[in-house]
């Protein structure tokens, strides 16, 4: 009976160092992602085996795609974590309901939310978080220094300043990037004018919004294209037929993730972007 009772009261310590976060983040051993390049800088830091489930952003590396997913990181349901059973969580700032959130930290599970603006700055940052929580600081730094000198590199050479707009399809409605993107950001970075940039967020597109910005160029997610039905009837809207874009062949089509997360692969953006705009490195 004395051993029974020991055995049970272990038990219960266990589980009391479980749900009241007994280890730190550096210790975790089961952790989940929620954001896409949050997931990826996990990767590049060579920390993926601790990983056990992300969200569905989450679409880089291919083997980010193979793991349990959560649902999607801006409508994360508590108990969808919860049963995963981590130690630690670690999210986009972007993430939430912030209820949901609150639930998983109520239970004793750590979450850690990391710095997810539309800036360059923002990305490093995030990096310097993301290692510094998993106890990795170095890879961290060599990390983000080797984003700066790929992006340096792709912003190197001219090319052509074109009025441009990116394009999405989200819940069968098609949106263009406004300012304070990180759509626009990108766009940015690579020389590229947002002819939307004056406005915030995403904005409905429409035959008139486009046909009186006149974009040059246009981009659009693979996601978005496929939703479309193709290229041949994304081309045929009416609201993206009669553009410059169109007319002169200037549609390029992007990974979701690298156009709509400022991600560790933003320098492969960039060339894209600056390649398609022409007299590029």
């Amino acid at each position: 009976m004395k051993k029974i009772a020991i055995a049970r009261c272990l038990a219960v310590l266990a589980v009391v160092s479980f749900f009241c976060g007994g280890a730190s983040a550096q210790q975790a051993q089961r952790i989940v992602s929620l954001g896409g390049t949050v997931t990826e800088i996990i990767y590049d830091l060579g920390m993926q085996d601790k990983l056990v489930a992300d969200d569905q952003s989450s679409l880089y590396p291919e083997a980010a795609t193979k793991l349990p997913r959560v649902g999607y990181y801006r409508a994360v349901p508590a108990e969808g974590v919860l049963s995963l059973k981590p130690d630690l969580v670690i999210a986009s700032e972007n993430a939430g309901p912030a209820a949901s959130l609150e639930k998983v930290r109520s239970v004793g599970v750590e979450v850690i939310t990391v710095s997810d603006k539309p800036t360059i700055e923002s990305l490093y940052e995030r990096i310097e978080q993301i290692a510094q929580a998993l106890g990795v600081p170095e890879k961290g730094k060599l990390l983000a220094t080797d984003i700066q000198a790929k992006v340096k590199q792709a912003q190197a050479g001219t090319s052509d300043s074109l009025r441009t707009v990116l394009i999405i399809n989200r819940t069968g409605a098609k949106l263009m990037a406004g300012g304070d993107t990180t759509a626009s950001a990108i766009m940015e970075m690579a020389g590229l004018d947002n002819v939307l940039k004056a406005q915030r967020g995403y904005k409905p597109v429409s035959a008139e919004s486009l046909l009186s910005l006149k974009p040059e160029m246009i981009i659009v997610t693979s996601g978005s294209l496929e939703a479309a039905g193709g290229m041949d009837k994304f081309k045929s809207d009416p609201a993206i037929a009669f553009t410059p874009a169109v007319k002169n062949n200037r549609i390029v089509v992007m990974d979701d993730l690298l156009a709509l997360g400022l991600g560790p692969r933003v320098s492969v953006a960039i060339s894209q972007l600056k390649a398609a705009a022409g007299h590029a490195n």
